[in-house]
């Protein structure tokens, strides 16, 4: 055996200490990289076949700590199930109904034919009992591992520290909306780099919020909750073929929110939580089963926090009621016709929407409450207008000469700020940016081309400099600043025909105008954007545009990296 001829010098003593530790580890390490996430999801799946109506109890393999029941028929069957862990004793009886959210993509509606019961947490359970109210038939069980074998209740309890929110990273901008947002613990902190979206995310509007029960049993430890979220969303994943997890946002027991789905907290993020309505709401899912048990004084804090921020966020108050369209691309399962218009309350349970009973009985009724407290927190929201169209030539001077014609292709940003009662609010500082998204929505980078103020009728516009057409399209918003912070946003992925190249148009006119643009009138958006803020903050919700947004990132700044 030949001998290196390299000189031993401290840096390689050391590294070769590290290496012998690392090796006397191993085995011990491989239980902490469990509890890390750094072990990735395993799925398996076990043959029921026929379930009779008065129960069924099987044993499950190490390491089940998240299953879900799928069944071919019947459809109507209200399914229940309990496990029991290594030391005996069965967990309360937990409901497990069949309920399709999705409009991920083109195939939810087939999707939702499949008879897929919500995924319920176990931890490492050791058996399971399955009951519904008629007998089942072609009956499967979908497990989850996320411990590496090794069950993650056990590993928790062995590493409690986990749980301290001190320990995780908080996600950001924390945009200064209504009562501000409470700490969210960023998706890096469950994640761990084992739950890559499937695609970028789709962004729409928020004009209302649901809120839901994960129907996982009660009583789970601090430590166990990223492993929950990243079993969840493996659940949603790949049993259910989302794009994602469906929720965007989670709460605990304890009162941390987390971020769920990837695409930015201050976003309008489609998720996959409320079937027809997803593309016009936010999803908050409360992590436990509140049928008959109210959640915990902390988690209904974090909750009426969290809804006055984001719904301040976008402009919509936390009492009222919104009129949407139910998409008939998710209405498997809506309590309402395809293509109808509904109005449902801003702050709604996802059984004011959807034929379940989410979010259970205890938590639908302490949303009243819920609504009253959300709306003292964030009073007093403001709203405004977003519109792209053709530039229009000035007014004609004293002297009476026909005005400059605008060059073929020029287009012009309008908008206006007031609160709801129509008040205008004059000399509000805009800032105009555009956004992108890499790594599938789990990094975001801005950019800020230009700043406008409102005038004395809280409008303000932006001319656009002829560009080439451009293929794709990037998101753009309008963020109002208070007091030096960031206070609001909207962003939104921008298609059209025409392909013009808004980005380079207002990197060119921010070139042009020196960042400072003055404010003229508003044109009502004809067929624009509708751009909705909240105090000292605003979001766009797009319909039609006549151009396409491409927008260079050089000197973006990126955030959210998982």
């Amino acid at each position: 055996m030949g001998v290196s001829a390299r000189p031993l010098t401290r840096r390689s003593f050391l590294l070769a200490g590290a290496g012998a530790l690392a090796a006397g580890c191993a085995r011990p390490c491989a239980s902490l990289a469990g509890a890390l996430g750094l072990v990735p999801p395993r799925l398996s799946e076990r043959w029921l076949g026929a379930v009779p109506a008065g129960g069924r109890a099987i044993a499950l393999p190490v390491g089940a700590d998240l299953l879900g029941v799928e069944w071919r028929a019947p459809a109507a069957a209200r399914v229940q199930l309990r496990v029991s862990g290594p030391g005996g004793g069965w967990s309360e009886w937990v409901s497990a109904t069949s309920c399709c959210a999705s409009a991920d993509n083109a195939a939810a509606g087939p999707s939702c034919a499949r008879l897929i019961g919500a995924p319920v947490w176990t931890g490492g359970a050791s058996a399971l009992q399955v009951r519904a109210t008629s007998a089942l038939a072609g009956a499967r069980v979908h497990l989850v591992d996320v411990s590496g074998g090794v069950g993650a209740h056990r590993l928790a309890l062995a590493r409690r520290v986990l749980g301290s929110a001190a320990a995780l990273p908080t996600a950001a901008p924390t945009l200064d909306a209504g009562p501000g947002p409470p700490p969210i613990l960023a998706r890096a902190a469950w994640a761990r780099g084992t739950a890559r979206p499937r695609v970028a995310p789709a962004y729409g509007a928020v004009r209302m919020a649901f809120v839901h029960h994960t129907q996982t049993p009660n009583g789970y430890l601090p430590a166990e909750v990223p492993a929950m979220l990243r079993a969840i969303f493996a659940f949603h994943r790949y049993v259910k073929g989302w794009n994602d997890i469906g929720y965007n946002f989670v709460i605990d027991a304890f009162g941390r929110v987390f971020e769920a789905r990837a695409g930015g907290i201050d976003e309008p993020v489609v998720g996959a939580q409320a079937g027809a309505f997803n593309r016009e709401s936010t999803g908050v899912a409360m992590l436990g089963s509140f049928a008959s048990r109210p959640t915990s004084a902390a988690a209904t804090r974090a909750l009426r926090r969290l809804l006055a921020w984001k719904l301040s966020l976008h402009g919509v108050t936390a009492q009222g009621r919104a009129r949407v369209c139910v998409n008939p691309a998710g209405a498997f399962y809506a309590r309402f016709p395809p293509g109808a218009h509904v109005w449902l309350p801003h702050i709604a349970g996802h059984r004011d929407g959807d034929s379940t009973d989410c979010p259970g009985d205890a938590l639908y009724h302490e949303l009243p409450t819920i609504r009253r407290a959300a709306a003292a927190l964030a009073p007093s929201p403001t709203r405004a207008t977003l519109a792209l169209g053709a530039a229009t030539p000035p007014p004609a001077g004293p002297s009476g000469a026909a005005p400059a014609t605008p060059s073929e292709g020029a287009l012009r940003l309008d908008g206006g700020l007031a609160l709801l009662d129509g008040t205008p609010l004059a000399g509000a500082r805009i800032e105009l940016q555009v956004r992108s998204v890499a790594h599938r929505g789990e990094v975001v980078r801005e950019r800020t081309l230009a700043q406008v103020r409102t005038d004395s009728a809280g409008n303000w516009a932006l001319p656009l400099a002829p560009a080439p057409r451009a293929r794709g399209g990037v998101g753009a918003r309008a963020l109002r600043r208070r007091s030096g912070a960031a206070a609001g946003g909207w962003r939104h992925r921008v298609r059209s025909a025409a392909r013009a190249g808004l980005g380079h148009r207002l990197a060119a006119s921010c070139r042009a105008q020196r960042s400072s643009v003055p404010a003229s009138r508003a044109v009502s958006p004809r067929s624009g954007t509708v751009l909705t803020s909240s105090v000292g903050a605003a979001r766009a919700r797009a319909q039609r545009w006549q151009a396409g947004l491409k927008a260079s990132s050089t000197h973006a700044s990126a955030r959210r990296p998982t």
